[in-house]
């Protein structure tokens, strides 16, 4: 699996560590151009979003329909283009445009149903764990460079370093990458309209989580080098720019630790739910905290328990998507999901600027609390993936022609075909039916 997944993993890290090593300066970077106010270096801040939030679904439709290595190398291209805009930028305007550019690039989706694509169900989460992990290594490393380099060479550095990372990205892809199996399901056209994806209430659960986790995330990281730079007498702890590793690497390692508990309590011992909720109140503390804390250690133990609770959610986000979404719509739901998840990254850092405009932090983290106790709300009725369960079934010993039927029985969720490993593929819900009980049905 590791061979698989390994490559895929390399290049939505490299991905993501070009938007990561801005995240820490982006939000001062901005402020100090041309025309800047905080309201449109929050909108650059999360400005990339809105572009996921339109081609996040049609990249998803896409790669289910011409095939995923195609699709994420359109992504990466336009990726790299808007990283040039931007390292090219030399008012607030121009950097706004190249991260509406970057955010074109939406292949998130598309790695996650290819990493769907090549695993068996009950390896995903570890699968999902992998990538995160790599997304969590080129995090903690982006933390720590990014205010060395910015601030020592200059931030439109960062920018030119991630176009080549990037096109390093392209290479992987090409060299590193299996081809994903052929899958054979019997789902009519008219099933696989978008707007089904919104027929399972367990996924529409799914997205909305998505939404607010990436918009608290953005508030995040607006003020945590707002607050730390900016100088004492208006309400910041005067860091230097070159200094905000100190904050961002203790956040790291810790927010890295919590991602294996996380995994392990949320797919072996079926506690998703439950790790989400405690996720969700450690969030809350985090962001009490930096709101209000008068000294930049309280505030550093607010950062610490921010990325612990964000980090919680990362091995299982992705993967419980998947295994909710049916085998032909994995592309078009993770596109959703990430869809969601962008339209919060938007208005968290819009919402973010406005109100630090406006007001000050002390409001932003009881908007934040306020948000938090909804969250806690809408997470506390949702289901739990692990009630479902797979059958694999050989083809060299099981009919194929008997395969389809099952979907008449009330247990069975969905049938379909890996032609690639030619096994039959059996999704069943545990609480009404087991396995032998499955391959029963076929003989």
């Amino acid at each position: 699996m590791l061979k698989q997944i390994f490559p895929l993993s390399l290049i939505v890290a490299l991905r993501f560590f070009g938007l990561f090593i801005v995240l820490p300066v982006l939000s001062v970077y901005a402020l100090g151009m041309d025309g800047a106010t905080p309201f449109l270096a929050g909108a650059v801040v999360g400005g990339y979003a809105l572009t996921q939030i339109v081609f996040q679904v049609p990249f998803g439709l896409m790669s289910d329909k011409f095939g995923r290595k195609k699709t994420l190398l359109v992504g990466l291209i336009i990726f790299i283009i808007g990283s040039i805009v931007c390292a090219m930028s030399d008012n607030v305007y121009m950097l706004l445009l190249g991260r509406l550019l970057q955010g074109a690039g939406a292949i998130g989706s598309v790695v996650s149903a290819m990493i769907a694509d090549l695993v068996k169900e009950e390896q995903r989460a570890h699968a999902m764990a992998i990538m995160g992990g790599t997304i969590a290594i080129s995090f903690a490393i982006a933390m720590i460079i990014a205010p060395i380099i910015g601030g020592n060479w200059g931030i439109d550095k960062l920018f030119w370093l991630t176009a080549i990372l990037s096109i390093m990205a392209i290479g992987i892809l090409f060299g590193a990458v299996p081809q994903p199996p052929t899958i054979i399901h019997s789902y009519a056209e008219e099933e696989s309209k978008i707007m089904d994806v919104f027929k399972d209430k367990a996924l529409t659960r799914m997205y909305v989580t998505f939404l607010f986790h990436s918009s608290i995330m953005t508030m995040a990281f607006f003020i945590i080098p707002v607050v730390m730079t900016h100088a004492i007498d208006v309400g910041g702890f005067g860091w230097e720019k070159s200094d905000l590793w100190k904050v961002y690497l203790p956040a790291t390692i810790f927010g890295v630790l919590a991602m294996g508990p996380a995994a392990v309590f949320g797919e072996k011992y079926g506690k998703g739910r439950q790790v989400f909720l405690v996720s969700i109140v450690v969030i809350f503390l985090g962001f009490i905290a930096m709101g209000f804390a008068s000294t930049p250690w309280v505030f550093i133990v607010g950062v610490v328990l921010f990325f612990i609770g964000f980090n919680m959610f990362e091995p299982l986000l992705q993967s419980f998507v998947s295994k909710f979404a049916k085998v032909h719509q994995k592309g078009a739901a993770l596109g959703v999901a990430n869809t969601f998840a962008y339209v919060g990254i938007f208005f968290g850092g819009l919402m973010a600027g406005f109100v630090m405009q406006h007001y000050d932090r002390e409001t932003l983290a009881i908007l934040v609390a306020i948000l938090s106790i909804g969250w806690f709300l809408w997470v506390a009725t949702m289901p739990n993936p692990n009630k479902r369960g797979n059958v694999y079934l050989s083809l060299d010993i099981f009919d194929r022609t008997k395969v389809a039927g099952l979907t008449q029985h009330e247990a069975i969720v969905e049938t379909y075909i890996n032609e690639t490993e030619n096994v039959a593929v059996v999704k069943y819900e545990k609480d009404l039916i087991d396995e032998d009980e499955v391959r029963g049905l076929l003989r």
